[in-house]
């Protein structure tokens, strides 16, 4: 048999079980696939997925476990998993979609799927995954605790607006409207509080949202759900990157003269973030004359406001990104220089 030289573990993680799917690469490039089999998403399973595990892999050569980012039911297996000292990698659903319909496979269920993940492992170079900082969790867990308070708060406005237009409107059912969205404000409060006691707690934390704040239209909010949602910028590695994670890359599809698609941002990656990111666009085309020239000029060009504003929003986001990385304040004078560098290279080019 030839040399191994690649391990990995593909898991398709649901609420009660884990498929689990162990494969194998050869020096040759080919795939063997040794077992499959299924565990409880509970403690004493993963032990005995551990167990399974140390009979059937080869101990002189690293095993990788790879498993989709499953709302929140593959957290514990991960968890364990990084406690246990093994090398592990958490793909999105999507990416692993896109990759199981290169494979052409017809019959889709919890062990192709797996058998899919434990491919996809062995054939690509996956990133460790480390569980995030314990104040970024918790930062997490408050600010999409508060988003979806907000939702329920618009939608309770709504609910009261049209009922104190009807021609016959209940006082008890407006009463009851105003007691819920009074309520919801209080519990938004609150968790306004718990955000600022995390982040109190740790300096460096208060520091890197100092300068991102430093930006024009960026407030401590928005700060605070960008390091959130980021881990603090762990994995981002530039600028492109980080437009991508967000889903704020532009996706274009053409070919030859007879396709040409319309070019739009992909939304592959973090609402959160796009949400979080679009209030400090507004305030910043009304603030910043800068951004306020880049509006124009493309709103002049395509005559799509929306377009302009998600424009703004990625140059916010870089520039944030750019701030924390280099522990640094935003510097006006620095962005006019660069922005007038770049108005005389335009025209240059244009002669």
């Amino acid at each position: 048999m030839e040399k191994i030289i690649r391990q990995s573990v593909g898991i398709d993680v649901s609420l009660k079980t884990l498929d689990v799917t162990f494969g194998k690469m050869s020096e040759s490039m080919d795939i063997y696939y040794l077992f499959q089999c299924s565990f409880k998403n509970t403690e004493a399973g993963f032990m005995k997925l551990l167990q399974f595990m140390n009979d059937k892999m080869d101990s002189s050569i690293s095993v990788r476990f790879v498993m989709e980012a499953t709302g929140v039911y593959h957290e514990k297996l991960a968890y364990f998993l990084h406690g246990k000292g093994h090398s592990l990698s958490i793909v999105l659903p999507n990416k692993i979609n896109s990759y199981m319909r290169t494979l052409t496979i017809k019959t889709v269920n919890d062990k192709t799927c797996s058998e899919a993940i434990a491919r996809f492992g062995l054939e690509r170079k996956l990133d460790d995954w480390n569980p995030p900082k314990e104040s970024y969790k918790k930062l997490r867990q408050l600010t999409r605790e508060r988003d979806q308070l907000v939702s329920e708060r618009a939608a309770l406005k709504n609910q009261l607006h049209a009922e104190e237009r009807e021609a016959y409107p209940l006082l008890k059912t407006i009463n009851r409207l105003k007691q819920r969205i009074k309520f919801l404000n209080k519990q938004e409060s609150e968790i306004k509080a718990d955000i600022e006691r995390v982040v109190c707690k740790s300096p460096d934390l208060d520091d890197e949202i100092k300068y991102m704040t430093s930006v024009p239209g960026v407030g401590r909010l928005t700060a605070v759900i960008l390091l959130a949602e980021t881990n603090g910028f762990e994995l981002i590695r530039n600028k492109k990157q980080l437009a991508s994670y967000a889903g704020l890359d532009v996706k274009e599809r053409q070919s030859g003269t007879s396709i040409r698609g319309v070019s739009k941002i992909s939304k592959r990656g973090n609402k959160h973030i796009r949400k979080a990111m679009y209030l400090p666009a507004l305030t910043s085309v009304r603030s910043n004359k800068i951004n306020r020239d880049i509006y124009t000029r493309i709103v002049q060009k395509h005559g799509i406001k929306k377009k302009a504003i998600i424009a703004i929003e990625r140059r916010l986001l870089e520039l944030c990104f750019i701030l924390f990385r280099n522990k640094t304040f935003f510097n006006p004078a620095f962005e006019e220089k660069n922005s007038t560098q770049l108005k005389l290279c335009a025209i240059q080019a244009n002669l």
